[in-house]
């Protein structure tokens, strides 16, 4: 084989490969816990603080995040997360790698939420810390104070989609028991109103779909 040959297969082997990999990028893929899911709770990252320019930034993307997700209609929203299908942990970002914010608030107590978009009204309660929500390691010293976040996760928004915990229903539930189906993370994902993260997650289920049902087409 001459040289010229030589790299015209390496160059055709290259463009397969990259053909591959294109069509790999076009076709997400979120597992079967996912597909097969009811319910939904939205939480706050417990991690997350509160942000001292803006300190209804991630309650309001929690809002929008559920509003989204009434207007889709493929899940009912829950309160409590041990009696949900799936979590999903938001953190809506910064936009600046170092941001100032106050830790130890109880982010995710809820006690009366009234949701509504065109064509439907949500009303749910809570009292004191959900049986099955996510919990964190506290210091001793639960006050309020001030910190420095630093890094990506305070930068950008985060929208993160687990799957059942170990024990569903029966004490308190970790995100750590339970898998990730489906992660993303960049600027102004959670940006109102259109919330451009909850229609990737739903093309995502929705490409899923469309391949399984080709799959089974196939003798």
């Amino acid at each position: 084989m001459t040289i010229r040959h030589r790299v015209a297969s390496l160059a055709f082997l290259l463009l397969i490969l990259s053909l591959s990999i294109a069509v790999a990028k076009k076709k997400p893929q979120v597992p079967d816990f996912i597909l097969k899911a009811r319910t939904v709770c939205v939480i706050i990252d417990p991690d997350a603080g509160t942000a001292l320019n803006d300190p209804f930034a991630n309650k309001t993307a929690q809002d929008n995040v559920e509003k989204a997700l009434m207007t889709w209609a493929r899940f009912q929203l829950v309160q409590e997360a041990g009696r949900a299908d799936l979590v999903i942990v938001i953190r809506k970002g910064s936009n600046k790698p170092v941001d100032r914010t106050v830790g130890n608030l109880p982010t995710n107590d809820r006690p009366v939420t009234v949701q509504q978009t065109d064509n439907a009204i949500r009303i749910g309660g809570q009292q004191g810390r959900a049986p099955g929500s996510p919990t964190q390691t506290m210091p001793q010293d639960t006050r309020p104070e001030q910190q420095t976040e630093v890094g990506p996760a305070v930068e950008q928004d985060s929208f993160i989609v687990y799957g059942p915990g170990n024990d569903m229903g029966h004490g308190t539930i970790q995100t750590s028991d339970r898998n990730v189906g489906y992660r993303s993370m960049g600027k102004n994902l959670l940006k109102s109103p259109e919330v451009p993260v909850v229609s990737d997650f739903r093309k995502a289920i929705e490409e899923t779909e469309k391949q399984q049902q080709q799959q089974q087409k196939k003798p």
